[in-house]
């Protein structure tokens, strides 16, 4: 049975991550002049603007446009899997509630990206000398974040 005040708290959560996404990558578009362009917070962090074309670590990027639709469905899908599943939690079930959450909110944030702009902004970006990391965002982290929350729920004892 639908425990709908249970959903809506992780449904709000969900929103907040959206919002908090949104807000950040449009806070660096207005920051920076053009893609690329950087600035440096420490030896090991810099603020940077990137255009993600494809998935993580800019798989497919170069496949030329095809894969915006693609992503965008699987996103889509994906997403809608999430809040069918989180509706159906039973609710002494946080943790995977939590990790549900934070996957369906960082999901729908690239989502809205690849649907209105083509592609993600990324802008985080971590770094060691000449070495760099792929730069990432806000939905990135809450996506990460939520599937180690999964995988920490689903080796503790069942139940």
């Amino acid at each position: 049975m639908l425990n709908l005040p249970f959903v809506l708290r992780w449904y709000a959560l969900a929103l907040a991550v959206i919002v908090i996404d949104l807000w950040t990558k449009y806070a660096i578009t207005q920051m920076f002049e053009f893609e690329g362009q950087s600035e440096a917070y420490t030896f090991f962090f810099s603020l940077s603007l990137h255009y993600n074309h494809g998935a993580a670590f800019s798989f497919l990027a170069q496949q030329g446009g095809w894969q915006r639709w693609f992503f965008t469905a699987v996103a889509a899908a994906v997403s809608l899997g999430l809040g069918y599943w989180l509706a159906k939690l039973p609710r002494h079930k946080i943790i995977e509630a939590l990790g549900l959450t934070l996957v369906l909110g960082g999901a729908l944030g690239n989502l809205y990206d690849r649907v209105t702009l083509g592609y993600v902004v990324d802008f985080l970006l971590f770094h060691w000398g000449e070495a760099y990391f792929p730069a990432f965002n806000v939905a990135d982290m809450a996506i990460c974040g939520g599937a180690a929350a999964l995988v920490w729920d689903s080796l503790r004892k069942p139940g």
